[in-house]
């Protein structure tokens, strides 16, 4: 009986901080984490409060065998201010799903929760990967929002047009996690290390 080879390692060396927000399409972000690790990539992951009310954070936990970060209060230790320590040491921070609530925030600069900090004070690039009911979508606040993160310089991956969680089909719909990988991986070759 032959086995699939495993994936490939080109990603070791490399640290990746994944924020979760509240959105249905969190359990594509579960596959992203894993394929990111199984490419031999550190994953940390951080989540939002409504995050954690669609998927846990043991599920994040068993795929990256890191502990999850889901509060900005408590620290790891006394000299851990995670919101600047995870991002120095990372090589990409991807927000996904984006909601329009974090994209938001994002672009006024608001930081109220760990993952927002975190965003505002990023030492690495930062990609969106936005996902939410196609209205959200095309509501001319959201549309300048996005704008706004990508003239500040940050990454904005999708949405996608298919099936979203509200049974319509529109613009939305979170980015795969292939397509999500493909970008991160363009991100991470070009900031090579010396």
């Amino acid at each position: 009986m032959s086995h699939p080879a495993p994936p490939a390692a080109d990603l070791a060396g490399r640290h990746v901080v994944v924020a979760v927000c509240g959105g249905i399409s969190a359990y594509k972000t579960a596959e992203l984490v894993s394929r990111l690790v199984q490419r031999s990539a550190a994953v940390d992951v951080v989540m939002t409060a409504a995050a954690r009310k669609f998927i846990t954070p043991l599920t994040f936990e068993a795929l990256s065998g890191r502990p999850v970060r889901t509060d900005m209060f408590r620290l790891r230790d006394s000299s851990d201010p995670q919101h600047l320590a995870l991002t120095e040491q990372a090589d990409a921070l991807i927000v996904a799903p984006a909601t329009a609530n974090i994209i938001a925030k994002a672009a006024a600069g608001i930081c109220d929760d760990l993952v927002s900090t975190m965003i505002c004070a990023a030492a690495c690039p930062v990609v969106f990967c936005p996902a939410m009911n196609h209205r959200m979508w095309e509501n001319p606040v959201t549309r300048r929002n996005v704008e706004a993160l990508r003239a500040a310089g940050y990454r904005i991956v999708g949405p996608e047009e298919g099936w979203l969680a509200c049974r319509h089909v529109g613009m939305g719909r979170m980015s795969e996690p292939a397509t999500i990988l493909q970008v991160v991986e363009e991100i991470l070759r070009g900031a090579g290390r010396s």
